[in-house]
């Protein structure tokens, strides 16, 4: 089988990644699928940093795929959204386009650049209530009495992913996982790379603006829409926080305070990831996103280059 062509753009929050990804669609004929585990969510608009508007370049409309397809209230996780990109994936290789997959979520686009079959395997809430009590050490103890088949590749790092192993060792020790055939990508990453402190103003600069722009109104909105204020606080970051000032619980300073701060360290759990990712043998090329002005002449010559365009 052909290895299929993939473009990924991958970076921290407030990275440049949708306008680079348009870019790189209007100049290679290419479509974006989202990895965004929150723009799936109909009305999450201003808190998840949509920004449709950014889709069109020179008046021409890119399509874009995985954005606005649940509504806001449901969940989503990584394995739908597996299912849901090799969807859009053949979707927009049987129209021989490019696909352009783009977003900060390392667990989406780690799940399709290494084929995680584990994520089909359910959850199993009985076993993870009996294990909710151990701690880390008593867990890895449980976790090494499964075949190292299982386990082999299990993050030993936290409660919540030692939890996973072995709920998938269980399962995998009493059911066979059904084996899909999925396409061969020949994959050409890019990453958006920033100076700390550049990231952080571009990120508080953004609060202002999304706030400016009706962020508040926006969770006022869903919540009077009937969307649960315990599910807004599961997706975390701006719906958390200003659910808590909705709730009078924090004024509006301490909400820019801690919202401004907790999305400075999403950025940085978010670099943490892409580095694990590489570890794991993923090869990201690296730009600087500070120099937005060459950033697409970059990313067409790293594209060139990967692919062998100039022979």
């Amino acid at each position: 089988m052909d290895k299929k062509p993939l473009l990924v753009i991958l970076g921290p929050t407030a990275s440049g990644k949708t306008k680079l990804a348009v870019n790189m669609s209007n100049a290679l004929n290419g479509e974006i699928i989202s990895a965004d585990s929150r723009q799936v969510f109909e009305g999450m608009d201003i808190g998840t940093g949509k920004d449709l508007d950014e889709y069109v370049i020179n008046g021409i409309k890119i399509p874009y795929h995985l954005i606005d397809i649940k509504k806001a209230g449901e969940s989503y996780n990584v394995n739908e959204f597996k299912e849901d990109f090799y969807d859009a994936f053949k979707t927009i290789t049987d129209k021989n386009a490019l696909p352009i997959l783009c977003g900060g979520t390392g667990m989406y686009i780690h799940s399709i650049l290494q084929n995680h079959e584990y994520t089909a395997i359910p959850q199993n809430a009985t076993l993870r209530g009996s294990l909710e009590e151990l701690d880390i050490a008593e867990l890895r103890n449980s976790l090494s009495k499964y075949s190292h088949e299982f386990t082999a590749h299990a993050d030993l790092s936290s409660k919540k992913r030692l939890i996973r192993a072995i709920e998938v060792s269980s399962y995998l020790t009493e059911n066979t996982l059904e084996k899909i055939e999925r396409p061969d990508f020949n994959s050409c990453i890019i990453g958006l790379a920033s100076d700390v402190n550049l990231r952080r103003k571009r990120i508080l600069n953004r609060l202002d603006l999304r706030l400016s722009q009706g962020l508040i109104e926006e969770v006022e909105g869903l919540i009077n829409s009937g969307v649960p204020k315990e599910m807004l606080t599961f997706y975390g970051l701006e719906y958390k926080f200003v659910v808590s000032y909705l709730s009078a619980e924090i004024d509006y300073q301490m909400l820019k305070e801690k919202l401004g701060i907790a999305i400075c360290q999403f950025a940085k759990r978010q670099m943490t990831f892409f580095r694990k990712m590489e570890k794991d043998g993923v090869e990201i090329n690296w730009i600087d996103s500070d120099n937005t002005d060459e950033l697409t002449a970059q990313s067409l010559s790293l594209y060139d280059k990967h692919f062998n365009r100039n022979d």
